[in-house]
């Protein structure tokens, strides 16, 4: 079959695609604990091996995969799971799709094309991660932590003026809250009909409080300037909204500007309503500035 140097390129660039998805989907394969995930995971290594072997059939110059990408991938499913690194590496490939209309003269462009678009899809959504079935725990840690633990010390930095008695009077409330939150959590999963372990979802949502806790308090620890530590608090509740809410548009597909828009709408109007009524109370007590 004679080809454009045009679809030559296109064939040789879904190649060293397929090629090196199949290494990736193979080293995940194998350093998976659950045998499950690891058999769905081999299955789409042989898909992939099996797609690259067809395009090569029209290249007289065969690709080679791309090592650094495999590497890249192994590492990030490593830091944040199976399912966050494959969805992340399809998502890349979605620009991709629109590359078939130009080699549909070729006649397993549209099976494979088919292959990719439902069975892989189907394949990955059969991938099992313990954390996934408690993402709505560590969403309520998160999230009334943001909300609550920016409230808080927005209204102490007025109030009591001090950044290291702020930094004390909001770690504590934020420990507080996170032990009565993960208490909670865990009659509240108790009393449900459920698979998931009570007790599990207790220290998603504890541990998920704690760390929020930690972040935005430590502003007022490291800088002599309230006002200033108070910027670096909301600072870092917006990369927190930011980094969580891409995990959770990526691993559960959803809308990320909508649920990033609406947190931070949220955890900023509660911050400024509670920065108010700190001025309002200092006033009011007569505290000097």
């Amino acid at each position: 079959m004679e080809l454009t140097r045009e679809q030559e390129g296109i064939i040789h660039s879904f190649q060293r695609n397929e090629l090196t998805e199949y290494l990736i989907y193979k080293k995940l394969a194998a350093h998976t604990k659950s045998q499950e995930n690891s058999q769905v995971l081999s299955q789409i290594a042989e898909d992939e091996q099996r797609h690259a072997i067809i395009w090569g059939k029209y290249l007289k110059k065969q690709a080679t995969p791309n090592m650094f990408k495999v590497k890249l991938f192994y590492w990030i499913f490593k830091l944040f799971g199976i399912t966050f690194a494959i969805k992340l590496m399809e998502r890349g490939e979605e620009n991709a799709q629109d590359s078939y209309s130009t080699i549909d003269n070729i006649p397993e462009a549209a099976t494979i094309q088919k292959e990719e678009n439902i069975h892989e899809k189907a394949l990955i959504d059969m991938i099992d991660e313990e954390h996934l079935k408690y993402m709505g725990s560590i969403v309520l840690g998160l999230n009334d932590a943001l909300v609550e633990l920016t409230g808080v010390l927005a209204g102490l930095t007025l109030a009591l003026r001090d950044p290291k008695l702020i930094a004390l009077t909001g770690a504590v409330t934020g420990i507080a809250a996170a032990l009565s939150m993960a208490a909670s959590e865990y009659l509240s999963t108790k009393s449900e009909e459920t698979d998931k372990h009570a007790g599990k979802a207790s220290i998603y949502t504890g541990i998920a409080y704690i760390f929020t806790v930690i972040a935005l308090v430590s502003p007022f620890l490291v800088f002599s300037d309230i006002y200033f530590s108070l910027a670096q608090t909301f600072i870092a509740a917006v990369l927190i909204v930011a980094a969580f809410n891409y995990y959770i548009s990526i691993v559960k597909e959803v809308n990320f500007k909508r649920r990033f828009l609406e947190m931070i709408g949220i955890c900023f109007g509660v911050g400024a309503l509670s920065f108010l009524i700190g001025y309002i109370l200092r006033i009011f007590f007569g505290v000097d500035a």
